[in-house]
């Protein structure tokens, strides 16, 4: 039992890492109808601002404050200098952010050199609990804990205000938002720097998780990002949630008991679910 206790928190801490990149992704893609594949240009450039800030003040809470004012700069930038000319146009989405994920990569390289920088722990997250036989990580729990948090102050933005009402009309009808006389090139704005702040915050908090970082590191969690939001369902926060908790799982799990598998398994579930729910497990705009 202790150690599926250990490999569930491990799968949350997993997850909840991944939900953090997803959310914004999903956001993004069911208001703006934008498929951004330099998201995970985004949550790398979290990471290393952040940790790099965490160096300096040694203090890892204004690292994450730094890794949220990063994306939401680069976010700011990224909206208004390469979105808003191929809105509407997935083809050209596609190559230009793809383009842009590449540029962000190599600009990491430049800025903090090409090597992969080790990151520590804080000092008061890092060690254990012990309940019974059942080791408890401070770190990951902490990640699980932000992730929870994160996900219940967005709902209830989404759900319970005005703008969380705009934001959840415009994914189903932009043109009626619209023609209410709502801005919606200001609400497109404040989601798409949102999300890349969520991002920002998702590749900060990766960082002493995994114990190193490096440039390529956006790629890789940008791919589960998208497997995530295919399974969750393009549009839906809840489904974001849910779909990163179950990839998280998996991953863990397989690694545990069916290693060749455990790259593989994230494709199988975005297979299935592609299958026999192609919409995705959560309906769009609900959650």
């Amino acid at each position: 039992m202790d150690l599926i206790i250990s490999l569930v928190i491990n799968g949350l801490a997993t997850g909840m890492l991944i939900f953090l990149l997803a959310a914004g992704l999903t956001l993004i893609f069911g208001l703006m109808d934008v498929l951004n594949f330099a998201h995970g240009g985004l949550f790398v450039w979290g990471a290393y601002t952040g940790v790099f800030t965490y160096t300096l003040t040694e203090s890892f809470l204004i690292g994450i404050v730094a890794a949220i004012l990063t994306g939401m700069i680069l976010g700011f930038l990224m909206e208004k200098l390469i979105i808003t000319p191929v809105y509407g146009n997935h083809v050209q989405q596609i190559l230009i952010t793809l383009g842009s994920m590449l540029v962000l990569q190599e600009m990491i390289k430049v800025a903090f050199g090409p090597n992969a920088i080790p990151v520590s722990v804080p000092d008061y997250l890092a060690g254990s609990w012990e309940l019974g036989e059942v080791i408890l990580i401070k770190y990951r729990l902490f990640i699980i804990i932000v992730g929870l948090i994160v996900f219940g102050i967005f709902h209830y933005i989404l759900t319970r205000t005005k703008i969380g009402l705009i934001v959840r009309a415009g994914v189903m009808n932009k043109e009626m938002v619209q023609a209410l006389g709502i801005n919606i090139k200001k609400v497109f704005l404040f989601v798409f720097m949102t999300g890349a702040a969520l991002a920002a915050i998702g590749g900060m908090l990766m960082a002493p998780y995994s114990g190193s970082i490096y440039a390529e590191m956006g790629m890789e969690f940008a791919i589960l990002g998208f497997i995530v939001v295919v399974i969750g369902g393009m549009g839906s926060f809840s489904g974001s949630l849910f779909a990163a908790v179950l990839v998280g799982l998996a991953g863990s799990f397989m690694a545990y008991y069916v290693p060749s598998l455990s790259l593989a398994v994230n494709m199988i579930l975005m297979a299935i679910v592609l299958i026999f729910r192609p919409q995705g497990l959560f309906k769009m705009a609900k959650g």
